[in-house]
This record gives C-alpha cells, sequence and structure tokens, in this order.
C-alpha cells in the first residue's frame, strides 16, 4: 500500500491500460491501481462527468488516503472560455462530492488561444469558486512562457489566488521524435512549449512525458527529482504524473522517478514493482 504521506506523489494519467500487468481488466482495476500508485490523473472528466453511482464505486475502490486530480470539463475552459459557466461549474464539483475528502488536484487546461488579454476571465473564474479545494491551471499561449510582463501577470494571478501552475514538460518527448504511430500522434497534438519549473501554490502539478524508450528520460527525472523535492522542503505537496505516446510505458517510467526520489529521500516508496503482474490471488 503506498504510503500514506509521501514527500511526492505520483502517478498515471490513468487507472488501467491493456498493456500493464498489475490492472487487469476488470471493474477492480482502480482497487489494483491504488494499491501502487496513491493519486491518478483524471482526464475523463475533460469529455463528460461520470456518474454519480460511478463515483461512489471510485470511492470505495481506494484507501482513504488515495488522491484523485480531475480536469475541469472542456464544455467550461474551452467551450465557454471560462464565461457564463457558474452551472456547469456548480454540476461537476456537485458529481465529485463522493470522492471530496479524496481529492488532489482539480485543474484547468486552457488552450492556445487563452491568452494575455484573457487574464481579468482567468481572474474572475477563480474568484468564483468554492474555497476548500486545491485548483491548478495549465496554459498553452505562447506568451505565457516567454518571461516577460503576460507570464509574470499570470504567476502573480496564481499565486494571489492560492492557485497552482500546471506544468507540462514535453522536451523530451520532442528531443527524440520517433516514427511510431503513437509517437507521430503524441508529436501532433502536445504542446511544445517551455518549461517553466515554478510554484505558485502549495501543491505543485507536473506533467512529464517521454518518448516509448523511458531510458532517455533518465537526466531530465534526475533534474525533476530535485526540483520536487525541493518543493517538498518548502512546505508543499507536490503531485507527478508520468506519460509516455501510448502510456503503455507510463508505470516503467514513474519507476524510473521514483528512484531518483528515493535515493535522495527514502521515504520515498520505489514503484519498481509496478511494472509487475499483481499475484493472481488478488484477482478473487
Amino acid at each position: 500500500m503506498p504510503d500514506a504521506d509521501p514527500p511526492i506523489r505520483i502517478g498515471l494519467p490513468q487507472w488501467f491500460h491493456a498493456a500493464w500487468p498489475f490492472t487487469p481488466r476488470s471493474s477492480d482495476a482502480l482497487h489494483h491501481y491504488s494499491r501502487l500508485f496513491d493519486t491518478v490523473e483524471g482526464n475523463t472528466t475533460f469529455y463528460g462527468l461520470p456518474q454519480p453511482d460511478t463515483v461512489r464505486r471510485w470511492r470505495e475502490a481506494v484507501p482513504a488516503s488515495f488522491r484523485f486530480c480531475f480536469k475541469f470539463p472542456r464544455a467550461i475552459s474551452h467551450d465557454a472560455q471560462l464565461q457564463h459557466c457558474s452551472d456547469e461549474t456548480t454540476e461537476f464539483l456537485a458529481r465529485l462530492d463522493p470522492v471530496q475528502g479524496q481529492l488532489g488536484i482539480l485543474w484547468l487546461q486552457l488552450g492556445p488561444r487563452f491568452g494575455p488579454d484573457a487574464l481579468p476571465t482567468l481572474r474572475d473564474y477563480l474568484a468564483s469558486l468554492p474555497s476548500g479545494f486545491h485548483y491548478g491551471v495549465e496554459v498553452r499561449h505562447p506568451a505565457f512562457f516567454g518571461k516577460g510582463d503576460d507570464e509574470r501577470a499570470l504567476n502573480r494571478l496564481l499565486a494571489d489566488n492560492g492557485v497552482n501552475r500546471t506544468v507540462f514538460d514535453t522536451r523530451t518527448l520532442f528531443a527524440h521524435p520517433a516514427n511510431d504511430a503513437d509517437t507521430q500522434d503524441a508529436l501532433a497534438k502536445k504542446p511544445r512549449v517551455p518549461t517553466h519549473a515554478l510554484a505558485t501554490a502549495d501543491t505543485p502539478m507536473l506533467r512529464f512525458i517521454s518518448p516509448r524508450d523511458t531510458t532517455l528520460a533518465e537526466s531530465a527525472l534526475e533534474r525533476w527529482a530535485t526540483v520536487l523535492l525541493r518543493w517538498h522542503d518548502e512546505g508543499r505537496q507536490p503531485h507527478v504524473f508520468l506519460h509516455t505516446p501510448s502510456c503503455a510505458e507510463a508505470a516503467t517510467l514513474a519507476g524510473r522517478l521514483s528512484a531518483h526520489l528515493h535515493r535522495r529521500n527514502a521515504r520515498q516508496p520505489v514503484l519498481d514493482a509496478a511494472v509487475h503482474p499483481i499475484e493472481q490471488g488478488a484477482l478473487f
């Protein structure tokens, strides 16, 4: 069982993948996933809200220490552009009520059209959100990566509201392009923007994607381990989610990061076991 309070929370973008031997193709996949990982990046809420019974089953499948990190629906972030969407926001948060005690970070992923001129809209939307949750914002407009006035204004806005700036590090993926279909799809869809390692609130969120050959990420993971543990030493609780183009190798990537962290802080569990099958007895 994962440590109830590890220095760094490490998870994957989903709790089931056909290539992962530790999550059987069954309704128990989340339960088995939560035996190894203490958080998950819930992307499905971007596309639609789960049924209430489904959320209740999620609560029952995981330990109390587990943390779900859900993405705001695209109806809010992309379609409405954060305007006139109070009903959709209320419904999103209400639907997650059964797992409220197990929520990590709820994050907005804003598209590349959401630029500096929209910062007042973001300010008003963040001010409308209820307290008691950890929020994150991921931006993709180039102006927010220029280290100029626009980026400083964004960072101040997030810090003033106690909101985390979600970091998506795609550098290693773009540094090692490959010709397979999954990699080509990822190169076409993932943002190619600079990576600025900064924390604007108390639960920094890092999303990291590597090539399918996870050994190519070693130097980047080593550098991130230093940053993540520095954030922890500052009293923050970082959450990290590991991706590969199809996510088939994401657990191996998580194991590599956890090994770097463990060497620096023995309280960080090593996730090498994540690449091995579960015991057959656990299926029944």
